[in-house]
């Protein structure tokens, strides 16, 4: 019986593959589509729930436009892909390759003419990215931050979702060898020799015949299987459970920043670190492909460790700032 799954051979990353011109369509753009159109839904659903009703910065009151959300949402989403790109380059490339070449982390080709799309995107620097942005936009409309981010935020993780998808039927950003049944051999992860004895021992525990292989492919993972239902479905549903309780503006945001962080956190034992950075917290050496050790931390592990710190941090002083804000409201009336 074998114990894991080979991955589906009618899935490839482009939409129409072999076909001139619209081979240059990928699964992944198209999911891209997908998380922006639904972000805009359930923007204008939450403007209509009254949640983004009040007064400006300037204390008046302020009737909120299509406009205003299609401009709120193009804003964060451009800085989000500037943040995710140039993150991306920053954090996980150390060749150097775009120091030297800057020009080129906004070209879809590579040096031969390929088109290879814009390979490497970064959550993290795309976090970053789109807060400026949505910050940028509620200062030039003179808008409560707090209160349009909290909006945005519960449309977030359910777009989120799409984009892990699309890493998955790119067949990437896939997780360390397993041996669970739902482990996936994917195409492209790197393969092993099959004359290593924990690369036999392996392969005998989910009855895989690697007698006529030099290398051997093991399953791994689908870790953005498991990225795409926590770090969205679920993450996406206590922000929706939670949107008509808040306390104070700015809540939703720090749950979805601690709430991140956390799930990320933990899926990153089940993800394969980038090669190049390997583990930046304890033992340097051990191999990425196994999770040898609890204590050896990812690159991203240590970021979503700042989220987590960030997000409770956040929510603390915010609560503080309305609580005084509140008592000070009181003490006027009296």
């Amino acid at each position: 019986m074998f114990l894991y799954i080979n991955y589906p051979s009618w899935i490839h990353p482009q939409i129409f593959p072999g076909v001139k011109f619209l081979g240059l369509l990928r699964w992944y753009g198209l999911m891209y589509v997908f998380a922006f159109g639904t972000a805009y839904y359930l923007l204008k659903k939450i403007a209509k729930e009254g949640m983004l009703d009040g007064q400006n910065t300037l204390g008046k009151q302020y009737k909120i436009t299509e406009d205003d959300l299609l401009s709120f949402l193009g804003t964060g989403i451009l800085f989000l892909l500037l943040g995710a790109r140039i993150g991306s380059t920053l954090i996980y490339n150390r060749s150097g390759y775009y120091l030297h070449k800057p020009w080129l982390i906004f070209w879809p080709f590579d040096e031969n003419g390929t088109y290879t799309g814009f390979a490497g995107m970064s959550y993290h620097g795309g976090f970053i990215g789109g807060l400026i942005g949505m910050i940028v936009w509620c200062k030039i409309h003179k808008q409560p931050i707090a209160r349009w981010i909290d909006a945005m935020v519960c449309c977030i993780p359910l777009g989120y979702t799409f984009g892990r998808l699309g890493n998955f039927l790119n067949g990437e950003l896939f997780g360390r060898v397993t041996t669970m049944p739902w482990g996936m051999v994917f195409p492209a992860a790197d393969g092993f020799s099959a004359s290593l004895e924990w690369v036999q021992n392996f392969a005998a525990k989910i009855g895989m015949d690697i007698s006529s292989s030099r290398i051997v492919n093991l399953p791994r993972h689908p870790s953005q299987l498991y990225e795409a239902f926590f770090e969205g479905i679920v993450l996406w549903t206590i922000i929706w459970l939670c949107r008509k309780h808040k306390k104070f503006d700015g809540m939703l945001s720090c749950i979805y920043t601690a709430g991140y962080g956390f799930f990320r956190f933990f899926i990153e034992y089940f993800r394969e670190p980038d090669e190049e950075l390997g583990f930046i917290i304890g033992d340097k050496s051990a191999g990425i492909y196994e999770n040898a050790s609890l204590t050896n931390f990812s690159t991203g592990q240590l970021l979503c460790f700042l989220m987590i710190l960030g997000g409770i941090a956040a929510a603390l002083t915010l609560y503080f700032i309305s609580k005084k804000k509140t008592n000070s409201a009181d003490n006027k009336k009296r």
